[in-house]
């Protein structure tokens, strides 16, 4: 039977949404529309928009509304800056702003997601790859963390895009004491295992996830979205060599790697 593997972000997200448990670590998320563009601009201020199905950070952009700090607040007109890749753009009006996107949307479904203020290494924004296997008892479980430092000024973490990896002790360190990362650590590892259980729920042949989790400046825990073809390769970087060879043995015997 093959690993399952699920592309929408947003059938994944209307999932995870149904828990109760998990409700509160997921950002608001939505189809992309003018209307829903607005109303969630003026709720979070700073918008990821993102296509529904696509890997590797391609296709994100983020959205805020931009002032000219040179200039009074009674003498400008609101704007919105639009970035991606390492590009930004300036549009006058929200309708010009929707204008562009849609251009560079196409006819691809987009969803947009509440901004997440993330916590920064060397000035660089990061977030946490969480690893969910399936074990060969059948249950679940949280088996690798490996940190994601955006490259210089790109708006996604993606290995693939620039990124570099950290430790989670690297990159937390800074801004945890041990009680409170040992807290942090601990409630990351049941919310991957929670997310893996309620997606199995709907999704039986699944085996694996690999949880994007972003840390706010209030140190608040945010699940971003869930890949269900993580990457295993990264975790091989880890200083402890015990946590790449537990994800190679459950791999194996649930059939996603060879002996």
């Amino acid at each position: 039977m093959a690993i399952q593997r699920i592309a929408s972000k947003w059938e994944k997200t209307v999932i995870l949404r149904q828990k109760d448990t998990i409700r509160p670590f997921i950002p608001d998320t939505r189809k992309y529309s003018l209307e829903n563009l607005k109303e969630m601009l003026e709720i979070h201020g700073l918008v990821y928009v993102k296509p529904d199905r696509g890997t590797y950070g391609n296709g994100v952009m983020n959205v805020e509304p931009w002032t000219d700090e040179l200039v009074s607040e009674q003498e400008q007109a609101p704007q919105y800056k639009l970035r991606y890749g390492i590009q930004s753009d300036l549009y006058p009006t929200l309708e010009e702003l929707h204008n562009a996107l849609v251009q560079r949307i196409g006819k691809k479904v987009y969803l947009i997601q509440q901004g997440i203020h993330l916590l920064t290494y060397r000035r660089r924004k990061f977030d946490i790859r969480a690893l969910v296997q399936q074990t060969p008892q059948k249950g679940w479980e949280t088996t690798g963390f490996i940190g994601r430092v955006a490259a210089q000024q790109k708006i996604i973490t993606n290995y693939h895009g620039g990124g570099m990896t950290a430790t989670i002790e690297e990159l937390l360190g800074p801004y945890l004491e041990p009680r409170a990362f040992a807290k942090t650590y601990k409630e990351m590892k049941l919310l991957g295992v929670r997310a893996a259980r309620q997606l199995a729920g709907k999704f039986p042949n699944l085996k694996e996830i690999g949880l994007d989790i972003a840390i706010d400046e209030q140190h608040q825990i945010w699940i971003l979205e869930v890949n269900t073809l993580p990457a295993l390769f990264p975790f091989k970087f880890l200083p402890d060599k015990d946590i790449y060879k537990k994800i190679r043995r459950y791999a194996v015997a649930y059939g996603r790697l060879k002996k």
